[in-house]
This record gives structure tokens, sequence and C-alpha cells, in this order.
């Protein structure tokens, strides 16, 4: 029972706030703009009058959003939210604001009930539930995004470790005559570019760029890599990897790759170039 009961304080805590500023708006409200008729009341009079129209809002409010929710889920098995919905709370609000309104407007103001000042009372009775569901579906939007941020950072994390794992795969590429073959990780190769009868491999060791010339075609190099999607051709005489590429270049009608701590610039023909920016 004392759970329950810290249970309902900390609820209120995180509700005490908006409750009475939405109560001390309506007081304000009816106070400057006085919707009912008030002359029967002096100065003083009119506060505290003006004041229990305020308590009624917050009482219901309280009762509905808190004390009803607090008791329902702790002497029934099912969610309160599910079986009142934000829209049906805010339709008791509405109603219950409306009829205690109207009675204290009768009995406590002397104010002649007519269709007008009903009206009136239900349409001032509206404000609450409206500003209590908008603050709802905020609060259920942050909600959202801060799991979304939550699973955003955690797909990252698989993404950079399933990379990691991805570039530490090796490729060998094998000459034309079977002769001179060479290994590499995917994350070492920069690009590959072909040199008459030779393709030249371009690679990184360390902090340095090195070159390798194997005695194939580009076109069989090309079939050799296919498996491997981070290598893309940019141009006919060019496949890159796109773990290097710092940034697409253009001037006029040419284009160009700059390579991460690389001076050359990569050529990029209009054959590949949409195919290019697709995968960039």
């Amino acid at each position: 029972m004392e759970k329950n009961l810290d249970q309902l304080i900390i609820i209120l805590r995180e509700e005490l706030g908006l409750l009475l500023s939405i109560s001390f708006s309506i007081f304000l409200f009816v106070l400057f703009f006085q919707p009912f008729p008030l002359d029967k009341f002096d100065f003083n009079n009119t506060l505290l009058f003006v004041a229990g129209l305020g308590t009624i809002v917050f009482l219901i409010m309280v009762l509905v959003r808190i004390t009803f929710p607090w008791f329902f889920q702790n002497n029934h098995h099912s969610n309160y939210e599910l079986v009142f919905p934000t829209y049906l709370k805010g339709f008791f609000i509405l109603a219950l604001c409306s009829v205690a309104f109207a009675f204290y407007l009768a009995y406590v103001g002397s104010v002649s009930i007519t269709f007008y000042i009903m009206a009136k009372v239900v349409l001032i009775c509206l404000a609450p539930p409206v500003v209590l569901g908008l603050y709802d579906s905020i609060r259920e939007l942050k909600q959202q995004n801060e799991s979304l941020i939550i699973e955003k950072k955690i797909i990252q994390k698989q993404v950079e470790k399933y990379e990691e794992d991805y570039l530490n795969k090796s490729i060998e590429f094998i000459s034309e005559n079977i002769s001179e073959n060479f290994s590499l990780l995917i994350a070492e190769v920069a690009f590959i570019k072909s040199a008459d009868n030779y393709v030249e491999i371009v690679y990184k060791e360390g902090d340095n760029f090195k070159k390798k010339l194997i005695r194939n075609t580009l076109k069989n190099i090309e079939q050799q890599i296919k498996q491997y999607s981070n290598f893309i051709r940019c141009h006919r005489i060019c496949i890159v990897n796109m773990h290097y590429i710092e940034k697409l270049n253009r001037s006029y009608s040419s284009h160009w790759l700059t390579i991460k701590g690389f001076n050359e610039q990569i050529p990029v023909s209009r054959q590949y170039l949409l195919k290019l920016k697709e995968a960039l």
C-alpha cells in the first residue's frame, strides 16, 4: 500500500506543474474577460469566486488524469490507457468541468444558466482537455524520438562492427598467368587503375600509399572483386574503394574524386556518374 501511495505522489509531482498552469490560466481568463456576469460580487469576493472555478478544473484534472489511473492500475489487471485512451479522458474532463461549472455558477454565483452561458462554459472547459491532449502528443513524440535515437545508436554500432569485420576480409588479386598473386585486406585497397597490359593496385600500408602492378585486365579484376560491394567502377580505367572517397568534385562538365590522404585525382565518367552518386 505504501509503495502504491509513493507511486501516486511521484505521478502527482510530475503532473502538478502542468495542471496548476492550466487551472491558473482558466482563473486569469475568467477574471480578466469575465465571460459570466459577476456584478453581485465585490473585487475580493470575485477573486475567491473565480479561484473556485480554477480549483474545480484542477481537482477534476487530478481526478481523471492521476487518481483514476492510479486506482485502476492498482485494482485491475487491464491497462488504463487501453481502456480509457486520451480522447476519452479528455471527454470526461470536458463533461465533468462543464457540469461542475454550471452548478457552481448557478448555486454559488447565482448566475442564470442560459444556452449562451452554457456555450461559454463548454468552450472554457474545452481548453484543459485540448492542452492536455497536445501535451500528451508532444510527450509521446519525444519518447518515440528518444527510442529512435537509442535504436539508431544500436544500429550504428552494429553497422560499424559489420564494416570493421567486412573491411578486415582479404582479397586475393590473381594475375593473368597465375604466377604473381597478391593478397590485401579490403580496408587497405584504395583504388585499382588500368595500366596498359597491367593493373595498378594502389593500397595503403600504415600511413603511406603504395602501388603494385599485376599483369591482368581491369575487367578480369572487376570480376574477381564484384562480391565486395564497396568497390565501384567510376571510369573505364578505374575502380575505387568507397571507403577512401573523400569528395566527388565537379568543374563544368567534368567530374573527379579525391581520395583521403592521396594527391592524385580519380577521373569519373558520365557513364558511371549516376551509379556513383547513388552509392555515395
